[in-house]
């Protein structure tokens, strides 16, 4: 409405102006016109970059989340940091176990990242930050102005089990290139032997009876610690570097 009146009150200013023979009526009319013109455009100022006639209003959402890693053993959130000072970092993951594109979180200003460390189910809640109308008045005069339901900032605080590891896209990469190349799997295969050992004869020296399948279950078991281990030494060392 605020801008039909604006319309309306410079057309009546032109017509109260040129058309009214009376001068004492013409200037009369032709002022409150013009006053009617600046008032309308002080409000629309007020509304546009003050706010006037709006307030904030918030919605929240949850969303769980899973690891955007290839690797089912090692739950993984990777950012990449939006510009060279690392303030803004956009986050990467899946929406679903099987999902076979990953999304991530907006690349804006407005938007803050939060990571915080759990023991219930990795997530991410989002909270958003609209403009609204304050009542019906406001609607009324400014809703023609596009400035309802505007955005203004979102902050995701994105809960994360203590199993998860965070990298940055250039330390994921480089930790999938150190761990596929054939010197650190040729050690490590050489060092996963020994520990496997080591675990079954000090199980088997508790126990002497152990049967195969339980030596078997103590193998596999021990061979997965151990990995579990060094991919962690591994991730200290891509973090450190």
């Amino acid at each position: 409405m605020i801008l039909v009146t604006l319309a309306l009150s410079a057309v009546l200013a032109f017509i109260f102006f040129i058309y009214i023979d009376n001068r004492t009526v013409s200037n009369l009319l032709t002022g409150l016109a013009i006053l009617s013109l600046l008032t309308s455009i002080f409000f629309m100022i007020r509304n546009d970059h003050y706010h006037f006639g709006l307030h904030n209003e918030s919605t929240t959402s949850t969303q769980k989340i899973y690891s955007a890693s290839p690797s089912k053993q090692m739950p993984m959130m990777i950012y990449q940091s939006v510009g060279t000072a690392d303030k803004h970092r956009v986050y990467v993951y899946k929406t679903s176990a099987n999902a076979k594109k990953a999304t991530h979180t907006a690349a804006k200003v407005t938007t803050t990242n939060i990571v915080k460390r759990t023991s219930g189910t990795n997530r991410i809640v989002t909270k958003k930050v609209y403009r609204e109308f304050k009542n019906g008045s406001s609607r009324f005069w400014f809703g023609l102005t596009g400035n309802g339901h505007k955005y203004v900032k979102e902050t995701n605080t994105i809960y994360l089990n203590k199993s998860w590891t965070v990298l940055s896209t250039t330390q994921a990469k480089q930790l999938q290139k150190m761990a596929s190349s054939k010197s650190f799997q040729a050690k490590q295969k050489a060092a996963a032997t020994t520990y496997v050992k080591t675990k079954v004869m000090a199980a088997m020296t508790k126990n002497p009876t152990m049967s195969a399948a339980e030596q078997k279950k103590v193998t596999q078991a021990a061979a997965a610690e151990y990995k579990a281990q060094a991919m962690q030494q591994l991730i200290k060392q891509v973090k450190a570097n």
